[in-house]
């Protein structure tokens, strides 16, 4: 039987784990008299509903047709360790990874409407060279692993690995239209301590369709032209946006001028908005901004609770 959300801020989960058990684990964390969870749903600007549980197996509860946009950012491959069995992003060769991704993309493309879109942030690495573990720093506390993935075959020690576009190529044969592929510059980028090469500044927004007409609404993020006699010219591929700090526990917050460009564009007021890897909510948080109702699917109960005090700070 479809599962259709009734109400926004909800604590769900998948079929594993009973929602009253989340919802108990979730109370534990803040000593207040109401915890976010509740707070979220007496709230008034809310739109969102956070559901706890694996993607993979979330998706198969909602109908066909449901969504008419999704924006996520999967956890990238190799770069981050956050404690949870079977979690995306820590598996032992980057084939599985895409695998994995296809899989779960397989399943999105089934809830978005026909003319539906999905926007796909997704970051680049480097071959381990052998390293089996990493070490924080001072200015990414995310950094330490416990462990590293193996250099995948016919790759070398140093090399680029490539996977936002192995993904999107892989995407693109499993169906999904390839539409373009967004540059999002960082200005204030973290710095690296390599000498061999430029430090790395940019990330992907990869824009796919389910079908070859789709909604998109170029309208909405017209940017400034530099001719005084034009007002407004169609946005381009590269997208110069700061990073945007959160003083939390989530390693990688990407920022909401990034996800409006991506919301605006491809839905409308009051269409539904997924974002499959939830992480500390800032999907949500622009949704609500944007008037777009929203579901987050989040792996790590904690992360959840994070993004359900973001969604009350509307930050």
């Amino acid at each position: 039987m479809s599962r259709i959300p009734q109400e926004p801020g909800i604590a769900d989960t998948d079929v594993a784990q009973p929602t009253a058990t989340v919802t108990r684990e979730l109370d534990l964390f803040h000593e207040e008299p109401k915890t976010f969870a509740k707070r979220l749903l007496e709230y008034p600007g809310n739109r969102c509903e956070i559901i706890v549980g694996d993607a993979r197996r979330v998706l198969h509860d909602f109908p066909d047709s449901y969504f008419q946009c999704v924006v996520t950012s999967p956890p990238y491959w190799g770069l981050r360790d956050y404690g949870i069995d079977g979690q995306i992003g820590a598996e032992t060769s980057v084939d599985a990874y895409i695998e994995d991704l296809v899989r779960l993309f397989r399943e999105v493309r089934r809830t978005l409407v026909d003319d539906g879109t999905l926007w796909l942030n997704i970051g680049d690495s480097y071959t381990s060279g052998g390293r089996t573990w990493r070490d924080a720093d001072e200015k990414n506390k995310g950094r330490a692993m416990d462990y590293r993935p193996p250099t995948p075959d016919g790759l070398k020690p140093k090399d680029l690995i490539g996977v936002p576009w192995k993904l999107a190529f892989a995407l693109q044969a499993d169906g999904w239209y390839l539409r373009t592929d967004i540059i999002w510059n960082k200005p204030n980028c973290q710095p690296e301590s390599v000498k061999d090469r430029p430090t790395r500044s940019h990330e992907y927004v990869f824009l796919f369709s389910k079908s070859e007409r789709y909604y998109y609404d170029g309208q909405a993020i017209m940017e400034a032209a530099q001719d005084p006699k034009q007002k407004a010219k169609n946005r381009r591929t590269v997208w110069n946006i700061n990073t945007e700090p959160y003083p939390g526990s989530h390693f990688a917050v990407y920022p909401r001028a990034l996800i409006q460009l991506c919301v605006a564009a491809g839905s409308r007021n009051g269409d539904r908005v997924l974002d499959p890897f939830f992480g500390s909510g800032t999907t949500g948080v622009v949704c609500n901004e944007l008037g777009r109702n929203c579901i987050g699917i989040e792996l790590k109960p904690d992360y959840a609770e994070l993004a359900r005090e973001r969604l009350l700070k509307g930050r």
